[in-house]
């Protein structure tokens, strides 16, 4: 499990190293800023769709030739980026990069959940800390690299090490289980209860992290804090998720996720209400690492009560409705809180999104009443290896 992990964190970094690099297109081609945010945005679109229509195909016994397909195809809108030198071949790029990582990354936690049953809190504890290390390494390779080499320099790394690390994973075993249902989509597992209370959850996180992620550096820069501190405070907020993902999934998978889940979702909304608050960005970055603490202890969750509630031929796709779920929930909240900063201030904006947070949480609970307390050893049978 662990190359597929490592592979996941070769997947966000791609990620991470254009969400460091797009000012400098802006500035070596003359791209405007509306533009930018195209670039950005769209990728997320390409996800979503790649993710609701790509990814059940690996539930049709296809898991491996999607993760496989997924990285060369990846490796190509990677490509695309590093050595475009105008808005056509970059917004190319990040399609082509969103639609493999949208397709991959499901099937590769239907791997997880099913090499290893037993212990899938841990390992998707492990693989959710394995993708924000590769997203928060993507900023740091830009960093040491797009000076002395280019702006293709980190793209071309990221891509050689996708590529070294394939081969790894074809010494673990896949279950390629064939899906009996033979639906196109995976949508229909909606209709359980549990997983529509799963997918509620999960976006409820994203939906935090779009809010986060938005107001962070105009609020420090408004507040008057040092760069550094703001800087840093994205930097360390990483570090327990990273750290404490494997112990905070094998705590969802002894105790029950959802309940876990309802209770880190209730402490960041008091958290990001609080953001709104205090009177100076120090205060702010004290309550963001007790924020992080828990949010690394329970990030993973969704994920783990998503692979208790669907039957093992349909993991990828419902780990594609989860994901589809959450990107459009960050993107909208990451809109919504930008526009209520602007117009009603920090107040407002962290206090909107904790109330929706709670509403939602209390919503993605109710759905989940018949096992929101159960936890995976209660159900022997999800999942089972074939």
């Amino acid at each position: 499990m662990i190359s597929y992990s490592a592979l996941g964190a070769c997947l966000s970094a791609g990620y991470g190293v254009l969400f460091t690099v797009v000012a400098d297109f802006r500035d070596a081609y003359g791209i405007s800023d509306t533009s930018i945010g195209w670039i950005i945005g769209i990728g997320f679109l390409a996800g979503f769709v790649s993710q609701m229509l790509i990814a059940p195909i690996a539930d049709r016994g296809h898991a491996r030739a999607v993760i496989l397909i997924g990285v060369l195809v990846n490796a190509v809108g990677l490509l695309l980026m590093g050595i475009g030198s105008n808005l056509t071949l970059i917004v190319t790029g990040r399609v082509v990069s969103g639609l493999a990582v949208g397709a991959a990354s499901p099937a590769i936690r239907r791997v997880v959940v099913l090499a290893d049953p037993d212990n899938l809190g841990q390992n998707l504890g492990r693989l959710m800390s394995a993708n924000v290390f590769g997203f928060g390494f993507g900023p740091a390779l830009s960093a040491i690299l797009v000076g002395p080499f280019g702006l293709a320099a980190p793209f071309l790394v990221i891509v050689a090490a996708s590529l070294f690390m394939v081969p790894l994973t074809m010494g673990t075993r896949v279950a390629e289980t064939e899906e009996t249902s033979a639906r196109r989509f995976a949508t229909d597992l909606l209709s359980i209860r549990p997983f529509a209370g799963a997918v509620v959850l999960g976006s409820t996180v994203f939906l935090m992290i779009g809010a986060f992620d938005a107001l962070w550096d105009v609020v420090h820069s408004d507040l008057g804090t040092p760069s550094w501190l703001a800087n840093l405070g994205i930097t360390l907020f990483s570090l327990p998720l990273v750290i404490l993902g494997p112990f905070g999934g094998r705590l969802a998978q002894k105790t029950g996720p959802f309940r876990l889940a309802a209770a880190g979702l209730v402490s960041a909304a008091v958290a990001m209400a609080t953001y709104g608050l205090l009177p100076s960005g120090g205060w702010i970055f004290t309550v963001a690492m007790l924020h992080a603490t828990v949010d690394g202890l329970t990030l993973a969750t969704s994920g783990i009560a998503v692979a208790m509630t669907v039957p093992p031929e349909r993991q990828a796709g419902a780990q594609g409705v989860l994901g589809a779920g959450q990107a459009l929930a960050a993107g909208a909240m990451a809109a919504g809180a930008g526009a209520l900063y602007g117009t009603s201030g920090r107040a407002a904006a962290y206090g909107v999104t904790a109330a929706v947070m709670i509403v939602m949480t209390a919503f993605g609970m109710a759905l989940a009443a018949p096992v929101w307390t159960t936890a995976l050893r209660d159900r022997p049978g999800l999942p089972q290896q074939p």
